[in-house]
């Protein structure tokens, strides 16, 4: 597969964030060519490979497990105080708005970017406030820095401290637009990380990109396009 680099790079530049407490924001703008809400690479390159575990010990192998349906995958991690569950949180509100037919077609996976406090059990606690059918990917930090070149973005890193309430090390300040959420644990250090949402086609291809700022019905909006082979 073709590295993504030059490619993606306008496109993320603008929706890299260190989690510190600011949502990342984006042009929600439909394209001129189809309409869709987000930023859309060209040309639309192909699902990336890799293969990780998810929350229940089992082996996934992203290629195989999400080829010909429309799959939305996030690389973040729990304790992220404002982007990551946004995005969650509008996935799980998009799903909503959707047909059974197409929801029950549609995956969501969440990649973890911070594997020494990402086990198992705190991605899928985080995850089920969200929806019990998002599937939640773990791996060592060379595997997922792996997934991430795959994906055509560079690999998280830590960077400073996020900001929390004083007395309570598990809660901050939510910023504005932001979607309600629980953590589960101090929220210590934070992550520089893509806070965009890929959004792959049944054609297996990466026909949009959504950064903060791209509503769930935007989202919603998207989805029968997203469904078609």
């Amino acid at each position: 597969m073709r590295p993504l680099g030059a490619l993606l790079a306008t496109a993320l530049l603008s929706t890299l964030t260190a989690c510190t407490g600011a949502a990342a924001t984006g042009d929600a703008t439909p394209t001129a060519t189809t309409g869709f809400h987000g930023v859309e690479p060209n040309p639309a390159p192909a699902r990336p490979e890799f293969v990780l575990k998810d929350t229940s010990g089992r082996r996934y192998d992203f290629d195989s497990e999400t080829k010909g349906r429309p799959t939305f995958v996030y690389f973040g991690y729990t304790h992220c105080p404002d982007a990551c569950p946004t995005a969650m949180a509008d996935l799980a509100s998009a799903l909503r708005k959707a047909s059974p037919a197409l929801r029950a077609q549609a995956r969501v996976v969440f990649v973890t970017t911070d594997p020494k406090r990402d086990t198992a059990p705190v991605i899928r606690r985080w995850l089920d406030q969200f929806s019990t059918t998002f599937v939640g990917l773990l791996g060592t930090q060379a595997q997922l820095d792996a997934a991430q070149r795959t994906a055509g973005i560079q690999p998280a890193y830590p960077d400073g401290v996020t900001p929390t309430v004083p007395g309570h090390p598990d809660q901050h300040v939510h910023q504005p637009g932001t979607a309600p959420h629980k953590h589960f644990g101090p929220l210590g250090y934070a992550v520089q990380h893509s806070a965009v949402i890929f959004a792959y086609d049944a054609a297996d291809r990466l026909p949009v990109l959504y950064p903060g700022g791209v509503t769930p019905s935007d989202i919603a909006a998207d989805l029968p396009v997203l469904a078609k082979p």
